[in-house]
């Protein structure tokens, strides 16, 4: 194993695996939640490397230890079970290989992190009304398969059906790492419901994923929020109606790339419960902030890559879905399924994986692994 480059490229990180692990026992460091956070995120990535290295070298002994028997065994026995030993981990060698590179890639610290989503109507009218609500079905029933919880928290009704917007917040396991694929435009191309001649209309909706910001994250003053309440109109039925349940923040915020300050604007209805509905527009102007504040490294990291797979300019064109020859495309990796009917139902984790794989090979390019 002397000079294997994978081993090398192991080199320190055991050492600061068992560093870790004493250090998030310490109740200075528990007391500290934004460092136990960070640390805790750390560990469990090296955790998934160290037992990747493991793997690796077991691989390697085994098959320095079936070439040695193959070389100086006379049983006939033994040679043949120690060939298919070779064999059997001379093919899973370069699997092994391929999963430490990929646990090696400096991880978006972002992928853990629950999210906020937005689905607004662009242009099209009523029928890219149509479509944002299409878009939601999709997503809620892909969430539904993975277990994830979602909770709307703003809704604007189309004219005819759907939504001008719905915003809703996505809660469970590495969330932010899977869904951050969908931020862009999303292009439909069909025959509208509200089409009396039969043509195809192209319509688009817009498709926001926001990393959820954790408290300590963003610096918010309290005192300046101004809160407002109103009635919801959402669903909910006669009670709804009756209640000041709606929620409606107001806060001045500097923006740090401009110097001017700016008005956010935050409206929340999900429940009946007026305090939970400040805390889910609380959670909202955090990560709004965030998103805002973080932007700018987002774009940094977009400019370096090919094919914008996860980040960058949220008004780009990402994907197109075709009813009449029943194909989604998505333009970024050129990547055709011809199941759209699947895909709206949510089937939706194959292409995800194909994004995967491609980031993957670009930051694997970046970090010359």
């Amino acid at each position: 194993m002397q000079g294997n480059s994978i081993l090398e490229k192991l080199e320190g990180l055991e050492s600061r695996y068992e560093e870790i692990s004493t250090l998030i026992t310490d109740p200075s460091v528990i007391a500290d939640q934004e460092k136990y956070v960070r640390l805790t995120r750390e560990y469990k990535d090296l955790e998934s490397i160290m037992n990747a290295r493991q793997k690796y070298i077991n691989c390697l002994n085994s098959i320095k230890e079936a070439k040695d028997i193959m070389a100086n065994e006379t049983d006939a026995d033994l040679r043949e079970m120690a060939r298919e030993e070779l064999q059997l981990n001379e093919t899973l060698q370069p699997k092994i290989e391929e999963e430490i590179k990929i646990a090696l890639i400096p991880k978006d610290p972002e992928d853990a992190k629950n999210v906020q989503m937005e689905i607004r109507a662009g242009t099209g009218g009523d029928e890219a009304a149509l479509f944002a609500g299409d878009l939601f079905q999709m997503y809620k029933k892909f969430c539904d398969s993975k277990g994830w919880n979602v909770s709307i928290t703003y809704v604007s009704e189309g004219a005819v059906g759907g939504f001008k917007e719905i915003d809703f917040a996505v809660s469970g396991n590495n969330v932010y790492g899977t869904l951050k694929y969908e931020s862009g435009v999303h292009r439909v191309q069909r025959v509208p419901v509200t089409e009396t001649q039969g043509r195809m209309h192209t319509s688009a909706a817009t498709v926001a994923v926001l990393p959820e910001a954790d408290k300590f994250e963003v610096n918010i003053n309290e005192g300046d929020i101004k809160w407002d309440t109103f009635r919801s109109s959402g669903a909910g039925g006669q009670n709804v109606n009756k209640v000041e349940s709606g929620v409606r923040l107001r806060y001045p915020w500097k923006n740090p790339n401009t110097g001017e300050v700016e008005e956010i604007l935050i409206e929340c209805t999900e429940t009946r419960d007026q305090p939970k509905n400040k805390e889910r527009a609380l959670s909202r102007l955090r990560t709004f902030i965030y998103d805002r504040e973080h932007q700018k490294y987002i774009n940094d990291i977009a400019s370096r890559r090919k094919t914008l797979v996860s980040t960058g300019d949220r008004s780009a064109k990402i994907r197109t879905y075709n009813f009449q020859q029943g194909r989604v495309t998505d333009h970024r990796i050129g990547y055709t399924i011809y199941d759209l009917s699947g895909f709206m139902s949510g089937d939706i984790q194959g292409l995800i994986d194909a994004l995967t794989v491609a980031e993957n090979a670009e930051r694997m390019k970046e970090a010359e692994l």
